[in-house]
């Protein structure tokens, strides 16, 4: 699979069909993921394995994130929305 391929999917996975998820994943995928390194866009892969309501309580602190792996990318999506 080529890195044009994983992007896309990435991009595709990160509209979630929830208005709010959409307008800060959507333009982090578009403006930020092509220029972020490999193990940066795993672990970004791997925050979209989860579940859409809990990504949301974490974007919007709501909720702690269990997977304390997962805080540095939320902690990133989050000042690059700014």
């Amino acid at each position: 699979m080529t890195e044009a391929t994983d992007l896309k999917k990435m991009y595709w996975h990160s509209r979630r069909g929830m208005l709010e998820l959409d307008l800060i994943l959507v333009p982090f995928a578009e403006n930020v993921l092509p220029t972020m390194a490999e193990d940066q866009k795993q672990e970004y892969a791997r925050l979209l394995l989860e579940e859409d309501q809990d990504l949301f309580q974490w974007l919007v602190k709501k909720m702690p994130i269990p997977d304390e792996s997962l805080q540095g990318m939320v902690d990133f999506i989050l000042e690059q929305h700014k």
